[in-house]
């Protein structure tokens, strides 16, 4: 299968160029999806070279799989079903002690939004259920019906940067009492009459986006994949991150930026800021024609860091 059946990659190519490939260098794409990125970043290997792909929804490494194990005689492919959150751990498994460049792209594949079943969009009735490893965690359900009106409030308003938040929650925890809620479909009808006309949907894919980031721990996992990505990247190593909504940006903005999540300056005594990262070039955002081809793309923000050397 082609990988653009299962997945468009968003910016493809500036993505993989910002890596600064060497053919023989060791990389890591911790965005498995459809293999688009993966698939570009191992053509460009040589066979000394290595690529790690990580991803913890078993539909994409069965997607991939075949193909990673039948490329003899080119550089090695190596699948990890895994959260990316536990990057160190798998390499320090590999015996990987640096890699040359790191590529996430984050949020779902439009594999997700296409496969109904799995509950992260409103455009299909289905389970509540949102998560990228369905092998075990909580689902978008159990949030629904278990958090409280102060929980889903938070979750809204931090993760869905919705005004409407608190009247979200409140309006979840009444339903609820008379019936759990369980198809997406459900859901969206309870809250679309809350959101405004002109914004209705793009309010209800906020909700919905928050419920996802909360039952996959995504910015928790961003947090631990960058710190990893950190300690693991050689000086001039790239760091490649593609962004979707303003959470994610920002910390990664701050990680360049600042060397810390936070976002916090610090300086040596000599007043130089102690960022191991300096960016390469501005962000990169979609231009119209890549926008016709992936309407995913639409949001998504890519920037390109590179490893500082060590300083004396």
């Amino acid at each position: 299968m082609n990988p653009c059946e299962y997945h468009i990659p968003v910016l493809l190519t500036p993505s993989v160029d910002g890596l600064n490939i060497r053919q023989s260098g060791v990389y890591v794409d911790v965005t498995l999806g459809g293999g688009g990125h993966s698939h570009e970043v191992f053509n460009r290997l040589g066979p000394e070279g290595h690529l790690f792909s990580f991803d913890q929804d078993e539909d994409a490494i069965r997607q991939v799989g075949l193909e990673a194990e039948q490329a003899e005689g080119k550089a090695t492919w190596t699948l990890v079903r895994s959260n990316f959150r536990y990057l160190k751990n798998w390499m320090r498994y590999y015996g990987v002690e640096a890699i040359d460049g790191l590529l996430a792209d984050l949020g779902v594949s439009s594999h997700h939004f296409d496969v109904g079943e799995r509950g992260f969009s409103f455009r299909a009735d289905a389970p509540l259920d949102m998560r990228m490893n369905r092998q075990g965690g909580i689902t978008a359900a159990d949030v629904v019906n278990a958090y409280s009106a102060e929980q889903l409030t938070s979750v809204f308003r931090l993760y869905g940067e919705l005004k409407q938040a608190s009247r979200l929650a409140n309006s979840i925890v009444k339903a609820r009492a008379g019936k759990e809620l369980r198809q997406t479909g459900e859901l969206a009808e309870l809250l679309a009459p809350m959101l405004g006309r002109d914004r209705e949907k793009k309010d209800l894919a906020r909700a919905f986006q928050a419920l996802r980031i909360e039952v996959n721990h995504e910015m928790d996992a961003l947090r631990d994949m960058l710190l990893a990505a950190t300690e693991l990247l050689r000086p001039g190593g790239r760091l490649v991150v593609i962004a979707y909504h303003s959470l994610e940006d920002r910390m990664v903005k701050n990680l360049i930026r600042a060397g810390n999540i936070e976002g916090e300056v610090v300086q040596d005594i000599y007043g130089h800021v102690t960022a191991p990262f300096v960016q390469v070039g501005k962000p990169i955002a979609p231009d119209a024609d890549e926008i016709a081809r992936n309407p995913r793309s639409r949001s998504a923000r890519l920037r390109i860091a590179e490893k500082r050397e060590n300083r004396s």
